[in-house]
């Protein structure tokens, strides 16, 4: 057992009450860390040292000097790869393959937001009086970044980095279950030379730190990405005193498969365009639409593929399918499961290991669109594949979806997946692909998946407010 404190102001501090939250490893099902939670003085404490670090350093440090003082964190987390892999492996089940991927991902997104500190660029703009009108992009003051316990390292360093390169300091609230690698990432970016208070790291219960960081008048803006019902609630507590808000919210994204695409690469790919991270994905490409002419051809490739997936302990170097993060979510997921037994279920669904919360990939057939496994977010290992007939037809039920998220395209004929693209309500799309997240590109939903964007230019945008500046002749 290993006890973890509190990140704030440069350094590590318990709590006042003492409370702990117990880590869980969801492989075992064992207690291996407690964390302390932080209350009401540790946020207060962690809010205002964050408006002193930038009141009084970062936000009018030189371009130059954040941009070192970035790449040095980026630096910090490639020397601490396998430690950063081996905690997010053992604190939620991620397969640890996929684990030093993310590390290294953070370290990526690091060194692209250092290099956009000096292309943050404003405008000179011609206007009807003359004179000369000109843009400014400045900090807003205090980022609140609320993380995910799905993605917590890449999705910490994507929040992170883009309001520390355009000037803003920050309180990274991880969620409760996978809070480790967000605590190293301050240490990190502290021993790299970031003032103290600029990246403060608190754990503890959303319903507690969460409300009131959307709530806290220093705050200047929340970035949250999480389920779409606690994101609408950041959004209406924010509301009060206009705080700006970004979401990336929930998903139930479409695979679609026409039939003159590349058939093999389609069917084996599209397994782990659902399952990878064991469902839990807002991008899982949940909702299958395949061509009818092909479609049987398709769910036998399918479920051959899926039957092949390494399922088992995260900590092997061979597995894909690691456990769900908690025996409630497993249990969560089971219920779909069973909500869809008078539907076709061609395999999994079952629990396959003795102990974890490990659950086999289930992919279920013959659904009819209000069935609640086809409409809803699973958040788990379970695909449902539906044939299609007409293109109109076909696209009118994709977008009859709260949802909006992600997706992906299947055909060899360019006029088509242009036509679909545009056609589908979706704020990221791959074609022939299922390739969501890129660094360098904007990512984000529409409708009910949320509001704003993470990553590329966009998001450094994101974390500034937009002054224009009218000098006279």
């Amino acid at each position: 057992m290993t006890s973890h404190l509190l990140f704030i102001n440069g350094e590590f501090r318990d709590c006042a009450s003492r409370k702990r939250i117990p880590q869980t490893n969801p492989a075992t099902g064992e207690v291996f860390a407690e964390v302390a939670a932080a209350g009401p003085s540790e946020l207060e404490a962690a809010v205002q040292g964050a408006h002193n670090a930038f009141t009084r350093e970062w936000r009018d440090l030189i371009p130059r000097k954040r941009t070192d003082i970035l790449f040095a964190i980026a630096r910090g987390i490639r020397a601490h790869v396998e430690e950063l892999a081996q905690l997010e492996c053992r604190n939620i089940g991620k397969p640890i393959s996929d684990a030093r991927d993310e590390i290294e991902l953070g370290a990526r997104i690091l060194e692209y937001y250092a290099g956009g500190v000096t292309r943050l660029f404003g405008q000179t703009i011609p206007v009807g009086r003359g004179g000369f009108d000109f843009t400014l992009r400045q900090p807003m003051g205090v980022v609140a970044a609320i993380v995910p316990w799905n993605f917590p390292f890449p999705i910490s360093c994507w929040k992170a980095a883009p309001a520390l390169a355009a000037g803003n300091t920050v309180v990274l609230k991880p969620a409760s279950q996978s809070p480790l690698t967000a605590l190293l990432l301050g240490r990190i970016a502290a021993e790299a030379g970031l003032p103290a208070g600029a990246l403060q790291v608190l754990p503890g219960q959303g319903s507690d730190i969460g409300d009131a960081l959307a709530t806290h008048p220093l705050v200047r803006k929340i970035s949250f990405t999480g389920s779409t019902s606690v994101g609408s609630r950041i959004m209406s507590l924010a509301a009060k005193d206009l705080k700006r808000v970004s979401l990336e919210l929930g998903g139930k994204s479409p695979n679609i498969v026409f039939a003159e695409c590349d058939l093999e690469a389609a069917a084996t790919s599209s397994p782990m365009s659902v399952f990878a991270n064991t469902g839990q994905d807002c991008c899982a490409r949940s909702r299958v639409f395949v061509e009818r002419k092909i479609f049987d051809a398709f769910v036998d490739k399918f479920v051959a593929a899926t039957r092949k997936l390494e399922v088992g302990d995260p900590a092997r170097d061979k597995t894909q399918i690691g456990p769900l993060v908690s025996e409630g979510q497993r249990k969560s997921v089971e219920e779909f499961v069973d909500s869809a037994r008078n539907r076709k279920i061609a395999c999994g669904g079952s629990r396959s290991q003795t102990k974890g919360a490990f659950l086999e990939p289930a992919v279920v057939l013959d659904v009819e669109p209000g069935d609640r496994v086809w409409r809803e977010e699973v958040f788990g290992p379970v695909v449902c594949i539906r044939p299609f007939d007409d293109e109109a037809a076909m696209l009118r039920e994709v977008n009859d979806s709260p949802y909006g998220l992600s997706g992906s395209i299947w055909t060899n004929d360019l006029k088509r997946a242009i036509r679909v693209a545009r056609a589908v309500e979706s704020g990221v799309l791959s074609i022939n692909s299922h390739s969501s997240v890129h660094v360098e590109a904007p990512f984000g939903g529409f409708k009910q998946s949320g509001i704003g964007r993470d990553l590329g230019m966009s998001a450094l945008e994101g974390y500034t407010e937009l002054k224009n500046v009218y000098v006279a002749d």
